[in-house]
């Protein structure tokens, strides 16, 4: 497995070792002993899945507070997305800086979303499903979000008019958060 580092502090981009031959491939998606070679230990304790069947999904921006803030190892098992991270953590030398990363079943490409990221993706093609896994379980009381198009950020997504849920819609702006990272 291969770590290429991201511009944002602590955020990394992990190409695993890819087998192919006539019949298609293999490849071990994660690995505890690897990731520990790469320094990087996490306990990642749940896996999430999810599946948006249109092109122009837009699923955040979105975290969890401390004490349930959660590290993400993000992939793709169907399709495309391109991923976006912003750093909402106020002490860090990234602070308010995004990066954006094209995730897909081709590349095969995780991405190792650090906590204290406000992380979110659009959908590139039809019927994408997407894949993490997470160190901390999902708390509804740590649940939070941050505006997918907050001008002050100026992320280029994708698409200019998304599909979203109700929720995505009315996050606050970054300067309108209270986080405690």
């Amino acid at each position: 497995m291969r770590l290429i580092e991201s511009k944002i502090n602590g955020a990394v981009i992990l190409e695993p070792e890819v087998y192919g031959d006539h019949r298609g491939y293999f490849m071990e998606s994660y690995n505890l002993n690897r990731m520990q070679g790469l320094g990087l230990s996490y306990d990642f304790i749940q896996d999430n899945q999810s599946l948006s069947v249109m092109p122009g999904v837009i699923r955040g921006l979105h975290y969890q507070l401390n004490p349930k803030a959660q590290t993400k190892l993000v992939r793709v098992l169907t399709g495309v997305i391109y991923d976006v991270i912003v750093d909402i953590r106020s002490q860090s030398p990234t602070y308010g800086q995004w990066a954006g990363f094209l995730l897909s079943e081709f590349n095969k490409r995780q991405l190792l979303v650090p906590p204290g990221m406000a992380h979110g993706f659009c959908t590139l093609t039809p019927n994408t499903q997407v894949l993490y896994k997470v160190d901390q379980y999902y708390s509804a009381e740590h649940d939070r979000g941050l505006l997918w198009n907050d001008p002050d950020l100026g992320i280029e997504w994708p698409v200019s008019s998304p599909i979203l849920s109700d929720k995505d819609k009315i996050q606050p702006r970054l300067k309108e958060l209270a986080t405690d990272f």
